[in-house]
């Protein structure tokens, strides 16, 4: 076996170094001949170069795929990362945005607590909403504030934007609020510009409808209905919400208040009110004596 393998290494070695000649001879004549400065060589190169280089092209279309393949997976590496640094920032920033709107919310309902005008005889105390009753049958919800504060049985209730409600039920120290959209709530309010004189009726929707119209052609989508005042019920003019005509092609109030975010509540002193002796009466007020016109309407 030694002598096979230094026998063909006496015929290999020969060969290796008559080929690393060549390959050195051919190189150093291709260096040679891009080293002289002549027209005649300068016109044999330009020559050489058409006529080999084409014929190789195909040989550098995997080079060439491998470096744009290289770089595209480098821009793609570049372009995940910086979706998932944006994903990231996206996530903090819907965070920071309900922050911001919630802190916005709040803020506006302060600001239109005390900066809200209304009838100068009119003083307020403001609390904050402590629950709701959760139940789809009553609507109410329960104030921080009660006797001590010098609450009263029927007085009006706002969240600065619109009526909300009336007190029904004072204890020491909080106090229960019947809202508007309760189904046992009944008030007169006025609807504007028309002067037509209506019953707002709760049906535990949030847009309960108007009853006991006087003309209905004249009341028209987006008037302003206010209460009217009849009856001691509420002072008069507050604002309740704007007339929308309902999917049932009944006309109904859309309110003011935002019954979504009860956070804080004004309960306005209507020291002129009549007192309520009758506890049932707070819930459903008697109509004022006044011409049969709404009964003989609603008849029609």
């Amino acid at each position: 076996m030694a002598k096979d393998r230094s026998h063909s290494d006496e015929f290999t070695r020969p060969i290796r170094r008559i080929l690393i000649g060549l390959l050195v001879l051919a190189l150093f004549s291709l260096f040679l001949l891009w080293r002289i400065d002549s027209p005649r060589v300068e016109r044999f190169r330009a020559a050489l170069v058409d006529r080999v280089v084409p014929s190789f092209s195909w040989a550098l279309v995997p080079v060439t795929k491998a470096v744009n393949m290289t770089e595209n997976f480098q821009s793609y590496t570049r372009i995940y990362e910086q979706n998932q640094e944006l994903r990231r920032e996206l996530q903090q920033m819907k965070a920071w945005k309900e922050a911001a709107l919630q802190l916005e919310q709040e803020n506006a309902k302060l600001l239109d607590l005390n900066n809200v005008r209304l009838d100068p005889k009119l003083t307020y105390v403001t609390g904050v909403v402590l629950a709701d009753s959760g139940s789809p049958f009553r609507q109410s919800v329960l104030l921080n504030i009660g006797a001590r504060d010098g609450i009263v049985d029927g007085w009006a209730t706002t969240d600065g934007l619109g009526l909300v409600g009336r007190i029904s039920g004072v204890g020491q120290n909080s106090s229960r609020v019947v809202l508007l959209t309760d189904s046992n709530s009944r008030i007169p309010v006025t609807i504007q510009p028309s002067g037509q004189n209506a019953l707002l009726a709760g049906d535990n929707t949030s847009v309960p409808p108007i009853e006991f119209l006087e003309s209905p052609d004249q009341v028209r989508p987006g008037d302003r209905v206010v209460s009217s005042g009849d009856g001691g019920v509420f002072p008069p003019g507050l604002l309740v919400g704007h007339v929308a005509l309902g999917s049932d092609r009944r006309l109904r109030v859309r309110l003011s208040a935002d019954y979504e975010r009860l956070e804080f509540l004004r309960v306005l002193r209507d020291h002129v009110s009549r007192d309520v002796s009758d506890t049932g009466g707070l819930v459903i007020s008697p109509i004022p004596n006044r011409p049969e016109q709404p009964v003989e309407v609603s008849n029609d």
